[in-house]
C-alpha cells in the first residue's frame, strides 16, 4: 500500500523558515518523480515544485522560486521542501504527491503551514 506522510508544518513568522518532510512507503521511491502541491484557504490547488528520480533536476512555481528548495533522500525514502523567506501568502496545506505516467496518482494527507505575525 502506497503511503505518503507529510510532517514539519506549523506556525512561523514572516521571513522565517520551515522544512517539510514526506515519508514514503509501499513503492520504489527512487523510481518516481515527486512533487509538492499546496492549497491556500478558499483557493484551488497550486503546484509548487517537482523533482526527478535522482534529485538532479528540479522545477519550481514562480511564486516560490528562489525561496523554496525541493530535495530527496532515496536511501531514506523521504522527500523534503526547505522553505525560506516565508510570506503570509505561503499559508496553505502542503501535500506531497507521487508521479506516474505524467500525472500524480497518490497524495499524502497534508501538513498545515501558517505564516503570520
Amino acid at each position: 500500500e502506497v503511503q505518503l506522510v507529510e510532517s514539519g508544518g506549523g506556525l512561523v513568522q514572516p521571513g522565517g523558515s520551515l522544512r517539510l518532510s514526506c515519508a514514503a512507503s509501499g513503492f520504489t521511491f527512487s523510481s518516481f518523480y515527486m512533487s509538492w502541491v499546496r492549497q491556500a484557504p478558499g483557493k484551488g490547488l497550486e503546484w509548487v515544485s517537482v523533482i526527478d528520480t535522482g534529485g538532479g533536476t528540479t522545477r519550481y512555481a514562480n511564486s516560490v522560486k528562489g525561496r523554496f528548495t525541493i530535495s530527496r533522500d532515496n536511501a531514506r525514502n523521504t522527500l523534503y521542501l526547505q522553505m525560506n523567506s516565508l510570506k503570509p501568502e505561503d499559508t496553505a496545506v502542503y501535500y506531497c504527491a507521487k508521479w506516474s505516467f505524467g500525472t500524480t496518482d497518490y497524495w499524502g494527507q497534508g501538513t498545515q503551514v501558517t505564516v503570520s505575525s
